[in-house]
């Protein structure tokens, strides 16, 4: 199953909207063919595994398909893949985690129809969060949102004018690249936007797929020529209606709250439906601040520079807002602290993020 479940990650950047998934054959304790989901519509990590195995000259009858989920039961832009297991002759199947989808779900019913043995949950906890974004949007209806920063080890982002170029080496900000890349979508405010003109594209790291870019702005003030515009898959969100001035290839949502402002809630809801699992949050105090307010940031990348920048009142923070209690504070699981180049990288889940 590890096996399986480093061959799923080679889909890390490539599989949206579907899940990464492996797929290993094994008889007679002999690894015989094995496969990976590269994207949506081509062959899923089981379907690849037979071929393989075919392609090496074995016969899969009576061999065991160790897979990170659950074998689909639903005919969508490929066939099912618990025929081509049954038609194939294998034996016995070991998922790492059910499919949490309800229509590919009931594979391992259809499997045990059939007479193969199936168990669920070897490796389930490394399955899930190798899918956290997917599973989240299947189960939850909203996608897995990860909160990217860069700070002094005083906690500043910039300082007061907003100077910030770099706080973090290359080595950071070339990692900072690797999570974008594995995301559906980047989000990020009209502030970070105005400031910073930033492309946010995946530019570090090999990727034949771009993530949405996606800007909250409540009055529709992006520049026309704002970087973020270039190309195709700019998405802006505001609260009203949208700039006459934009470019053509621009799409534009309103999701106004009650307040006049852009409803976060509304927009996790819109971005699960256009199927985005995974939401890269690279932005400013005040948007960082308001999706943690909110309860909507599930993890945390922070990079931690080996410098201070000194009196808070004279430099910028990470997030906004403040606490009056204690009690109110928001509790995080550390995942990984690791040395990247001369800084620090620290991951942390928010505590009592679901799946």
């Amino acid at each position: 199953m590890a096996r399986a479940l480093a061959l799923a990650e080679q889909g890390l950047y490539t599989t949206t909207p579907n899940p990464r998934v492996g797929c290993v054959l094994v008889r007679d304790g002999v690894v015989i063919g094995e496969g990976f989901h590269e994207r949506a519509g081509g062959p899923h990590a089981e379907v690849r595994a037979i071929a393989d195995a075919r392609a090496r000259g074995h016969d899969a009858r009576g061999a065991t398909a160790y897979v990170t989920l659950e074998p689909c039961n639903h005919i969508g832009r490929t066939a099912a893949c618990t025929e081509a297991l049954v038609a194939t002759g294998v034996a016995r199947v070991v998922a790492a985690m059910e499919d949490p989808n309800p229509n590919a779900a009931h594979g391992r019913e259809r499997l045990r129809g059939a007479g193969l043995t199936v168990d669920v949950g070897l490796m389930e906890r490394e399955a899930t969060a190798l899918n956290c974004g997917f599973v989240k949007r299947m189960v939850h209806g909203r996608p897995w949102v990860r909160l990217k920063a860069a700070s002094s080890l005083d906690g500043r982002t910039a300082l007061a004018d907003g100077e910030s170029k770099w706080i973090t080496g290359a080595e950071a900000r070339r990692d900072g690249h690797r999570w974008r890349a594995r995301a559906c979508a980047i989000v990020t405010g009209i502030g970070t936007v105005r400031h910073d003109d930033p492309w946010f594209t995946v530019r570090d790291v090999a990727t034949s797929r771009q993530p949405r870019r996606v800007v909250l702005d409540r009055h529709a003030e992006t520049p026309p020529a704002a970087h973020v515009f270039e190309g195709e898959g700019a998405l802006v969100v505001t609260a009203g209606g949208r700039n006459p001035l934009w470019p053509s290839q621009v799409e534009v949502v309103a999701l106004p709250d009650a307040d006049g402002r852009i409803d976060l809630v509304a927009l996790m809801r819109e971005l699960a439906r256009r199927e985005i699992n995974e939401v890269h949050l690279e932005a400013g105090a005040g948007l960082n601040g308001a999706f943690l307010a909110g309860r909507l940031v599930d993890e945390i990348v922070l990079y931690l520079a080996p410098c201070l920048l000194g009196d808070p009142a004279r430099g910028i923070a990470a997030f906004a807002g403040g606490l009056s209690r204690l009690a109110d504070r928001i509790a995080l699981e550390i995942s990984t602290i690791e040395p990247v180049g001369a800084d620090w990288r620290v991951t942390a889940r928010v505590a009592g993020a679901a799946h």
